[in-house]
């Protein structure tokens, strides 16, 4: 179904990350990579990783309702 369009949305590609979650979540990796995310943020990588995200905000339209910060 490689290159066909699907519409609203991408049934394919959203199956496929479903899937992948599920198995990262049940691999038992999900406190580790945590805990390696905080660990970077409060290191040296926290100017990178906040240039990251602003980039990645500049193309967003919006804050996601559902998001509670």
């Amino acid at each position: 179904m490689a290159g066909k369009n699907q519409g609203e949305g991408n049934r394919e590609a959203a199956r496929h990350y479903n899937e992948q979650t599920r198995e990262f979540v049940q691999s038992g990796k999900v406190d580790q990579a945590a805990a390696d995310a905080k660990k970077a943020y409060e290191g040296s990588e926290r100017a990178e990783l906040e240039k990251a995200e602003k980039a990645g905000k500049s193309h967003a339209h919006g804050e996601d309702p559902q998001v509670k910060r």
